[in-house]
C-alpha cells in the first residue's frame, strides 16, 4: 500500500508542484489585498492545485508510456518499468479530474471556477499531445502552468485583472525557456522517434540562445509585475536576485556540456519559484504593517 502511494508521488513528481503553486499563492495574496480573506478559498486553491497538476501529469505519463519505454533516459519511469499499470494511472487520473471539478465548489456563489474547470483540464491534457505536432510544445505547458495565477485571481475576485495576468507572462516566459533546456537531453532521440521540441528542430546551441531570450522575456515581466502590482522595494530586490539565479542557470547548460540540465531544472528553478512566493508576500506584509 505504502509502496502504491509512493509510486504514484513519484509518477507525478509531486516535489515539482513547487513550480506553478507558489504563483498561484502569490496572486491569491494580491487578491486578498481587494478581498476579503476565506480560508476555504485558501484550501480550495491548494487542493485544486494539487488534483489539476496530478492529473494532468498523470495524463501525461499514461499519453507517452510507449515513448518513454523507447527512450533511455526515461525507460526506468513507472509504466514502462512494470510499477504502474496503465488501468491503475486511468482510475488515479479520473479520480484527481472529479475530485477537481468537485472541489471548484468551495469557491461558490462564485461559479467561474466550476464553468472553467473541465476547459482548463482540457488544455492540461492537450499538453500531452503537443509534442507530435509543433515545436512550440515547451510553450504549451507554459501556457498551461500559467492559469495557475490566473484561475487563482478568478476563484477569489471572479475577475481578470492586471496582476495575475503578468504573473502568468513571468510563467510563460520563465517556464517555456527552462523545458527548451530540459529539452536538449532528448534531441536526438526527437529527431528519430519524429517528435517535436525546439532544440530537435534547430539544435542544441540555438535552443539555448531562444532559451535565454525567453528569459530575457521573463525579467522583464518580472519588473512590469513589480510596477504595476504595485509591490515594493523588497520584491524589486528579489527580482534582481531571481535575475542573477536565471543568469546562473544558464551557466550550467553549454552545448558541449548538458551534464547539468537537471540542476539547472529543478534546483534553481524551484529557488526562483519559491523565492518569488516569499518576496512577494514579504512585501505584502510589510505595506501592510
Amino acid at each position: 500500500m505504502f509502496d502504491r502511494v509512493r509510486h504514484f508521488l513519484e509518477l507525478i513528481r509531486f516535489s515539482h508542484t513547487v513550480f506553478a503553486l507558489p504563483f498561484a499563492l502569490l496572486s491569491a495574496a494580491l487578491a486578498w489585498q481587494k478581498t476579503p480573506f476565506r480560508v476555504r478559498d485558501l484550501v480550495g486553491i491548494l487542493v485544486c492545485m494539487v488534483l489539476a497538476r496530478s492529473a494532468a501529469m498523470a495524463f501525461n505519463r499514461l499519453v507517452d508510456r510507449e515513448v518513454d519505454a523507447a527512450n533511455p533516459r526515461t525507460v526506468r519511469r513507472h509504466i514502462p518499468a512494470g510499477l504502474l499499470t496503465p488501468r491503475a494511472v486511468a482510475m488515479f487520473i479520473g479520480l484527481c479530474s472529479i475530485g477537481f471539478v468537485a472541489t471548484t465548489l468551495v469557491f461558490l456563489p462564485n461559479r467561474w471556477p466550476l464553468i472553467l474547470s473541465v476547459p482548463v483540464l482540457l488544455f492540461l491534457f492537450g499538453y500531452s499531445y503537443a509534442k507530435r505536432f509543433t515545436s512550440l510544445c515547451h510553450y504549451w505547458l507554459s501556457a498551461a502552468l500559467m492559469l495557475s495565477p490566473i484561475a487563482a485571481w478568478i476563484a477569489i475576485r471572479g475577475t481578470i485583472e492586471l496582476p495575475p495576468v503578468l504573473l502568468a507572462a513571468v510563467i510563460f516566459f520563465w517556464v517555456g525557456g527552462f523545458d527548451i533546456l530540459y529539452a536538449t537531453q532528448d534531441a536526438d532521440f526527437d529527431r528519430q522517434r519524429g517528435l517535436s521540441s525546439i532544440p530537435a528542430r534547430v539544435g542544441i546551441p540555438a535552443a539555448l540562445k531562444i532559451a535565454a531570450f525567453s528569459h530575457l522575456l521573463t525579467v522583464l515581466s518580472l519588473f512590469a509585475l513589480w510596477r504595476y502590482a504595485p509591490l515594493g522595494n523588497v520584491f524589486l530586490v528579489g527580482v534582481i536576485v531571481l535575475t542573477l539565479l536565471l543568469i546562473y542557470e544558464h551557466s550550467l547548460v553549454r552545448p558541449d556540456d548538458l551534464s547539468r540540465v537537471n540542476t539547472a531544472f529543478f534546483h534553481v528553478n524551484a529557488a526562483i519559484s519559491v523565492g518569488i512566493l516569499v518576496l512577494g508576500v514579504t512585501d505584502i506584509w510589510l505595506a501592510r504593517n
